[in-house]
């Protein structure tokens, strides 16, 4: 399995413009000091040093972006010239990459004499203050969390992301194809990337040289979008699910279990996700078999495991009690709800 094992990768870094560039007009972001040091400034990730990304005004935990509403407003409004200096000041020792002033509310008039490129860059919005720090947050946690690349096929299976890996000559390009004539979305072939985004979520999306592709042995590399519309590709998706697609003959990575089958579970980024080892033989239909494993775990998601379900019903048989509905039937049997937040 040592392709399925990837690559780390750091935390890559993003220039202050760029940043306002991609959010500047859903936050109506406008420069006020310091737009020429803008492209200079970066917002570094993976630095160890456990800043916040972006929050109110904060001394004592600064962050990188420190954000000003109303009431950090009032008590600024309060200070006298020399105070408002210091305190632009401590912010620029502290490291604070920019100082966004929310809510409309009046910037500093002036900045204090310091060497070029030393003061944060100065900000204005329109926005409210948790708006700001809300967008702010997911988009740097997003752009500056640690990344891995893993080899092998990302797709959006019946609602969920689920990682198809193997090794190169198994057919996992063949059973997306086939899977996405099915109804399901192509996310990445070959080389997803994958960050950890929050304690409990590892999200993947494709890197932008391989957007919409994928490479199918004897057809050459298809164009997705262009052949089934864009209804066949998703942008990215929480990684909930991997299968793992093996020759028959080679060893199982994770336990066999007749009744539970192979299941086990792999770390990515320190976090386990869910692995299902399907063998792959002539005849099988391995598309099919996906579906299935998918609709299952969703299942387990949910709490509810036919093995276990089959060893009850044994256990009631020989011990003579009176049959129980299996526990199953008090949840929809036929619709199983998203357990994906990202939908």
């Amino acid at each position: 399995m040592n392709e399925a094992l990837g690559e780390g990768g750091i935390a890559r870094d993003i220039r202050l413009d760029d940043l306002i560039q991609a959010l500047g007009s859903r936050l109506d972001l406008h420069y006020v000091h310091g737009e020429q040091d803008a492209s200079d400034r970066l917002l570094i990730g993976g630095d160890g040093d456990d800043l916040p990304l972006a929050g109110h005004l904060n001394l004592i935990r600064p962050n990188r972006i420190q954000v000003i509403g109303d009431f950090e407003s009032r008590y600024i409004a309060g200070l006298t010239e020399d105070q408002r200096d210091q305190l632009t000041l401590e912010m620029t020792r502290a490291g604070t990459t920019a100082v966004i002033f929310a809510e409309d509310t009046q910037p500093f008039a002036r900045m204090p004499d310091a060497p070029p490129g030393a003061l944060p860059v100065i900000l204005g919005s329109g926005s409210g203050s948790h708006e700001v720090i809300a967008l702010l947050r997911y988009f740097l946690q997003q752009r500056l969390a640690h990344f891995e690349v893993r080899h092998g096929v990302f797709m959006e299976i019946l609602g969920i992301g689920v990682l198809i890996s193997g090794a190169s000559s198994v057919g996992k390009s063949e059973v997306a194809l086939e899977l996405i004539s099915r109804g399901h979305r192509l996310i990445a072939d070959d080389a997803p990337e994958f960050a950890r985004i929050a304690p409990d979520i590892v999200r993947g999306h494709c890197p932008p040289l391989l957007q919409d592709l994928l490479e199918v042995r004897g057809l050459g590399v298809l164009n997705i979008r262009a052949m089934y519309g864009d209804s066949a590709i998703k942008g990215g998706k929480y990684l909930r699910l991997i299968i793992d697609l093996r020759d028959h003959t080679e060893p199982s990575p994770v336990p066999d279990d007749r009744l539970n089958g192979r299941r086990g579970e792999i770390d990515i980024l320190g976090l386990r996700i869910p692995l299902i080892s399907l063998p792959v033989a002539p005849g099988r239909n391995i598309a099919v078999m996906i579906e299935a494993a998918v609709r299952n775990h969703m299942l387990h998601m949910q709490g509810y495991v036919a093995g276990d379900d089959l060893r009850a019903r044994q256990r009631r048989q020989m011990t003579g009690k009176p049959d129980e509905p299996p526990y199953h039937r008090a949840m929809p049997a036929t619709t199983v709800p998203n357990p994906d937040p990202e939908g």
